[in-house]
């Protein structure tokens, strides 16, 4: 297909989420500040692109996605003095599936509306799992004529597309969407050694209790993980932390209490500071480490 598309930042997500544009036909042009990981082989595998400069990758794009870390790492790569707004075409669409905020979606999307792009806000849920599979929820902030445009890119890489609003509306779905992840995380590891006490085979638990009204995604993806001590990173703890820095800024800002979210921090960053804070890297299941 003709439509060039730049994809910035190849981590975990986003090596897996260019992957399957290019897998769909699409003609795709990655860019990683780190050019060795891993992560960035099942792009070029598929066919996939590699740049060498975030100008070379963004330089000629009519849609720029973005898969990036913290509200910094965004703004940098995105509107910085060297950023690729410097670069892009006129009126192309940026699409940033990080999770950052709402603060933070609205004032990048202000800057690239100003310079003559346009923007959308799409964080994602669904996990490595997801994105490797093509099955991501995305919760998408900005224009719908914008979304309508592109639903066909969003389409490659999710099965759930869901207009959220204004910009900064995407994000602020998403850190709903981690309240309740981080929440039903605890109940996971709790469920795990409750079960492990009275003598049940932990599959039973996935295999019955996620088919009644207690299941979730959490338990069919990560419960066995969490009773097999397998702590790979699927979405690591740092950016869950990360994820929920940014719910206890909203949570301050509007005088919320949110103790479970405080026991959630709680539980991560015990398990974050373990293995010389080589915890922080593991898999959000392997806060059952910090029981």
């Amino acid at each position: 297909m003709t439509q060039k598309i730049a994809f910035l930042g190849l981590g975990v997500m986003g090596g897996a989420m260019a992957a399957n544009l290019v897998k769909r036909g699409y003609s795709v042009m990655g860019w990683n500040r780190t050019k060795d990981r891993p992560t960035i082989a099942p792009f070029i595998n598929a066919g996939g692109t590699l740049a060498d400069t975030l100008p070379a990758a963004v330089k000629d794009a009519e849609i720029v996605f973005s898969c990036l870390g913290d509200v910094p790492d965004v703004t940098e790569v995105l509107i910085g003095e060297q950023g690729a707004m410097g670069f892009a075409n006129a009126n192309a669409l940026f699409i940033d599936t990080s999770t950052i905020g709402s603060d933070a979606a609205k004032l990048i999307g202000n800057a690239l509306l100003h310079d003559g792009l346009r923007f959308l806000d799409a964080p994602v849920s669904g996990g490595d799992v997801g994105a490797r599979n093509g099955t991501l929820t995305f919760m998408v902030g900005g224009n719908p004529e914008d979304l309508q445009e592109s639903l066909h890119l969003f389409e490659a890489m999710g099965s759930h597309i869901k207009h959220c609003g204004a910009i900064g509306n995407g994000q602020a779905v998403k850190l709903c969407n981690q309240t309740l992840v981080s929440v039903y995380m605890l109940a996971l590891c709790e469920t795990m050694q409750m079960a492990e006490k009275m003598g049940v085979d932990p599959q039973l638990v996935v295999d019955v209790c996620g088919s009644g009204a207690a299941g979730s995604w959490a338990l069919t993806n990560l419960g066995m993980k969490v009773a097999q001590v397998d702590y790979q990173a699927g979405f690591a703890i740092k950016h869950m932390l990360k994820d929920l820095r940014l719910v206890q800024e909203i949570s301050d800002r509007q005088d919320l209490s949110l103790p479970a979210i405080a026991l959630a921090m709680e539980k991560f960053q015990k398990v974050s500071q373990l293995d010389d804070g080589q915890g922080a890297e593991q898999g959000t299941q392997a806060m059952i480490r910090a029981y």
